[in-house]
């Protein structure tokens, strides 16, 4: 299966921004992410691969099952390949991140690769720094999930709703997090939870729902509607990597207030997802020093 799009497209930092990641299998060189999915409830493995430039981006798909049009719309919304870059970065150029943007010209919003894996790192990650939040991430997913193709599927939410706090706290993690993972993961396995039926609802309404559950805030909701669903308008202001970010764009001395980035957020509206990705972007290390 071979696509193009629209430039500008940087898959090239896509697969930089993914191998921070542990548990990505990525060939930076050879240009390509392999990317575990489920076909009718089987798992399947998608190379995707480039095979064009930024301005001229292409990509080859292969699979050892034959890809469905669900399989390839499912890819597509992953990269975010229908989303126009040229126009949201026409949309910032007279703003004060003209410059990030010109930068970082053609990174999308990639989606995590499932909702309910984006769910579980979400909580994994709470409150612990980017480069344990992996370590714990990748215990959890070799500890519980299960590898195909040497690529490696999170645990399912009915599979995780069958352990005991006691399995996910040997992993290192708090026992309030083992119930915030177990516990979500019932909700979602005995239907309390419709997860796959949230993309029909505004994210008020998500935010409004999802805040009730134990163990999920406004940050773990904010990065779900990110990462998990794809909306192009939030801005976490809670984030301490967009503080530190506008912190250092601004030259102030002190990390802003919410006031502060809510009033200048105004600018970047209905793209403001975007501008909280360029923002993550211009101050994240490199990936060695991010993973163990």
């Amino acid at each position: 299966m071979k696509l193009k799009i629209e430039g500008p497209y940087d898959f090239d930092r896509v697969l930089q921004r993914l191998s921070i990641d542990p548990l990505m299998v990525i060939d930076q060189k050879e240009r390509f992410v392999q990317v575990p999915i489920y076909q009718g409830g089987e798992p399947i493995v998608v190379k995707v691969q480039a095979t064009g430039t930024k301005s001229d981006p292409a990509f080859q798909l292969f699979s050892q099952a034959d890809l469905t049009p669900a399989d390839i719309d499912h890819i597509k919304a992953i990269f975010q390949w229908e989303q126009p870059l040229n126009e949201i970065g026409a949309h910032f150029a007279d703003t004060d991140l003209a410059a990030i943007f010109q930068e970082h010209e053609g990174t999308p919003l990639v989606l995590d690769f499932d909702l309910y894996h984006c769910l579980m790192k979400c909580i994994i990650h709470q409150q612990v720094n980017m480069k344990f939040a992996h370590t714990l991430t990748q215990r959890f997913v070799h500890t519980f999930g299960f590898e195909k193709e040497g690529v490696w599927f999170y645990p399912k939410p009915e599979d995780v709703a069958k352990l005991e706090y006691e399995q996910i706290t040997e992993l290192k993690m708090s026992r309030r997090k083992a119930e915030y993972i177990i516990d979500t993961s019932k909700l979602i396995a005995q239907g309390d939870l419709p997860l796959y039926k949230l993309h029909t609802k505004t994210d008020e309404e998500i935010l409004k729902e999802l805040v009730k559950i134990r163990g999920i805030g406004p940050w773990t909701v904010q990065n779900l509607l990110l990462f998990g669903l794809g909306r192009q308008n939030l801005f976490p202001v809670a984030d301490i990597g967009i503080q530190n970010a506008i912190k250092i764009l601004k030259d102030l001395d002190q990390k802003p207030t919410a006031l502060q980035m809510q009033e200048w957020a105004k600018a970047w509206d209905p793209y403001m997802s975007y501008a909280s990705l360029y923002l993550w972007r211009s101050i994240e290390p490199q990936p060695e020093e991010l993973v163990t």
